[in-house]
């Protein structure tokens, strides 16, 4: 019986060019989600798709010598295949180009023109072409797109404006009432504080200056901008129009949530819910903002080859271990990172060692001692219900983390539980039971309570690693995998005949695999061609070197990263009276005690990034000095704190 509906979303990718594996986090994400709320008995509809027009995307047809249609199938494609390669159940790909979608929203462009909610004035500003945005100079940074850092030129143009500023005490008012409408309280209190109660300014909701878009229906002139196309996708996919709503939008509108990254928490938060507002339709229950994840401290590049997307990702260890390092690196909050290192080590450490070892040496110790049947528990003791209690625990704290949208605190509840399993193994010693026939019956209670935590385990990870989740189950000969199943603990069937034990993941050689990559990203890197390539060095301007804050700092402690064999952590007195916190990749050059009390450059303002659980605030300043030789910049002598300029 089902417990209702649940409509949740991912943000339409823009079909600029192939999303890398940052992009992908988001609809592995949203797909664990959806899968565990399917699992749980919700009606879910499941929607992802892609966001395809606007100057941008007529410029890079240009450039290509293709037609904007043309370009936008391709990329459009290459998305979907990566969605479908990772192994995401969603229910509909929405396209911006779909024929009903674009007749959908000019008819919501014409009814919001019609009452007086959209009206035509002149836009004269500072325009950002590739964030394809209007600017006033107050809200720039440093002279540049608040939004991506870019230059600005002037531009004027005539535009259809949204009265954005009719709704803004009704849209403050809904967010105060709503606490969990925009989430984490973090993104709520950004939303509220730096752009709502300031003031909203009505919003540009066409442009004249190109033509790849929605035209508007009663001024061809115009094409309709993005907030009004991309965002009512969300609507138009159920079949809403304006003259009339399908069954479907009537059935799972509201959505429940729109999955989205933190950077468009703005556009999720206040120009979509006024434009609901508008329409008189209801506002979506909940907007949750997810961070990014990065390769190692920085941003992705081709030019320096360290861009990994998805697809070769999982030719490289498999979907679902793809799956499960994007959901159990990524913090709830903060941005993740992601290195080899890192992906290897996860994958070596849980997935071979702590699940794989677990399920195949309990399958293999139940055909050798029992000829693979299923003995019923019949000689319990009071270690069993420690392990009941774990199986348990787990299940509590898979539900109570994915509702909050901690999904790598709910992994981990899974994986500490195949830990616990490991342990029982430890405290039992199957293998001594087996030597004593007056212990044969609790030997197959001990073997029957690892099964059964074994096909607790395989349930609650379906909606991370499902592939994984199945072949467990094969392996057992089980087909008992509903949700309410883990109600108690004890639902598998004595007398079952377990299959043949077969290993779900190799250990990974790091140091033949981490060759073997380097060597590619070399070659990547030589294949790009970047500025720096054609031209020499990027020029910066002294505007731009003032932007780094360079600080003398003492390092006072360092000690190894436990999950990086490359990492040291550094602990640093910069001047400021607060220990600062860098881990650092020189651990192959440098040992921790020939570091301590040495004084280094770093770069004080560089944004916090998470490596391999340690909170990165900053980076200190090394030199490549020769093929495989780094030595770090070392300043003694100079004060804590003194500024490098």
């Amino acid at each position: 019986m089902s417990k209702g509906k649940f409509y949740i979303t991912t943000a339409i990718a823009y079909t600029s060019r192939k999303p890398h594996i940052g992009n992908s986090y988001e609809i592995v994400l949203t797909d664990a989600i959806a899968r565990y709320k399917r699992l749980q008995g919700y009606d879910v509809f499941f929607l992802t798709g892609t966001d395809e027009h606007g100057q941008k995307i007529e410029e890079y047809a240009r450039d290509a010598g293709v037609t904007p249609k043309e370009y936008v199938d391709k990329v459009a494609g290459e998305i979907k295949d990566i969605c479908d390669t990772l192994n995401t159940t969603y229910d509909k790909f929405i396209r911006t180009t779909d024929d009903y979608h674009e007749k959908t929203v000019q008819k919501i462009f014409k009814k919001l023109y019609d009452q007086g909610d959209i009206y035509k004035s002149e836009y004269e500003g500072l325009y950002c072409t590739p964030c394809e945005s209007f600017w006033t100079e107050s809200q720039l940074v440093d002279g540049k797109c608040p939004d991506c850092g870019r230059e600005v030129k002037k531009a004027k143009e005539e535009a259809y404006f949204f009265r954005l500023s009719k709704y803004q005490k009704q849209l403050e008012e809904y967010i105060e009432a709503n606490e969990n409408f925009i989430y984490p309280e973090s993104r709520k209190k950004e939303m509220l504080n730096n752009f709502i109660k300031p003031g909203l300014q009505d919003l540009c909701v066409s442009r004249s200056s190109f033509k790849w878009g929605v035209p508007v229906s009663f001024d061809d002139r115009h094409v309709i901008y993005v907030w009004i196309d991309a965002l009512s996708n969300y609507i138009t996919a159920l079949g809403y129009d304006p003259d009339g709503s399908g069954e479907q939008y009537k059935k799972y509108w509201p959505a429940d949530v729109h999955i989205i990254g933190k950077d468009i928490v703005r556009f999720h938060t206040i120009y979509w819910p006024t434009m609901l507002m508008a329409l008189g339709e209801p506002l979506p229950k909940q907007v949750y903002g997810h961070p990014w994840l990065l390769f190692g401290t920085g941003k992705m590049s081709k030019s320096t080859g360290n861009v990994i997307y998805a697809d070769d990702l999982a030719k490289l260890i498999g979907v679902d271990a793809t799956r499960y390092y994007l959901l159990s690196e990524m913090p709830h909050a903060n941005d993740g990172s992601i290195t080899y290192e890192t992906i290897i080590e996860r994958f070596n450490s849980d997935l071979a060692n702590t699940l794989g070892n677990l399920v195949n040496r309990t399958i293999a110790m139940t055909n050798k001692y029992f000829g693979g049947t299923v003995m019923a528990p019949t000689a319990s003791e009071e270690l069993d219900e420690e392990l009941k209690a774990a199986a348990y625990e787990a299940v509590n704290g898979v539900e109570k983390n994915i509702s909050s949208y901690h999904i790598a605190d709910a992994v981990e509840a899974v994986m500490n539980f195949a830990k616990r399993c490991n342990k029982y193994i430890d405290e039992t010693a199957p293998w001594a039971l087996a030597k004593d026939e007056a212990q044969k019956e609790r030997l197959g209670t001990v073997l029957y309570n690892l099964l059964e935590g074994i096909r607790f385990i395989s349930v609650l990870i379906s909606p991370f690693m499902p592939e994984t989740s199945v072949k467990i189950l094969e392996q057992m000969n089980c087909d008992i995998n509903s949700y309410d199943s883990l109600e108690s603990f004890g639902a598998l069937k004595a007398g079952t005949v377990v299959g043949t034990a077969t290993p779900l993941f190799a250990r990974i050689d790091a140091e033949k695999m981490i060759a073997e990559i380097e060597e590619k990203q070399k070659e990547a890197a030589a294949n790009a061609k970047s500025i720096e390539e054609i031209e020499g060095v990027a020029q910066i301007s002294i505007d731009d070197f003032a932007k780094v804050s360079l600080k003398v700092a003492q390092i006072v402690d360092c000690v190894p990263v436990k999950r990086a064999k490359k990492l040291l952590q550094l602990t640093l007195d910069d001047g400021s009276g607060k220990s600062r916190t860098v881990a650092s990749g020189i651990a192959k050059w440098y040992k921790p005690e020939d570091l301590i009390g040495k004084k280094v450059i770093v770069v004080a303002n560089l944004k916090p990034a998470v490596l391999c659980g340690v909170e990165s605030c900053g980076m200190i300043l090394a030199a490549d000095c020769a093929e495989d030789d780094v030595k770090v910049v070392f300043v003694d002598g100079m004060p804590n704190g003194a500024t490098i300029r």
